[in-house]
């Protein structure tokens, strides 16, 4: 009965240091997952803007002067043109292809593009089948 007596405030001790330990353990995973929540993007389409510069595409409209402005989205198609690469980017609100000099731009890559707002006219048996691109600088 004696060594009972002696064992129970061990016991007590190692309750409370694995109480304790435990306890740690919950803290942190609890900011482990607060860590990776906060890396994630819930916005729409899986962007956030870079900044009030970026102009949404449904925005961008054909005008006589070009206008530079910054878009950012995800890359859908890419297709080689001579000396140059042509792709279609879609940013949640809409697409629009861009001219570019670089070459190697990826379907599924993620960017942000500067470039001047430029409007093509295709008349076809009377009617404008005209388009507006952007041309990166």
């Amino acid at each position: 009965m004696q060594r009972l007596a002696l064992l129970v405030p061990l016991i007590q001790k190692v309750n409370i240091f694995y109480t304790y330990r435990a306890s740690l353990r919950w803290t942190f995973i609890c900011f482990l997952l607060a860590g990776i929540a906060s890396c994630g993007d819930f916005s729409p389409r899986g962007f956030k803007p870079m900044g009030a510069n970026v102009t949404p595409i449904k925005q961008l409209k054909g005008q006589q002067k070009p206008e530079t402005v910054y878009i950012q989205g995800k890359v859908e198609k890419a297709i080689p043109l001579v000396k140059r690469q042509a792709y279609q980017i879609n940013d949640g609100t809409g697409k629009i292809w861009v001219v570019t000099n670089q070459t190697g731009i990826k379907k599924g890559k993620s960017l942000v593009v500067k470039g001047k707002v430029r409007y093509k006219s295709i008349p076809l048996g009377g009617e404008e089948y005209g388009e507006i691109y952007l041309e990166e600088e």
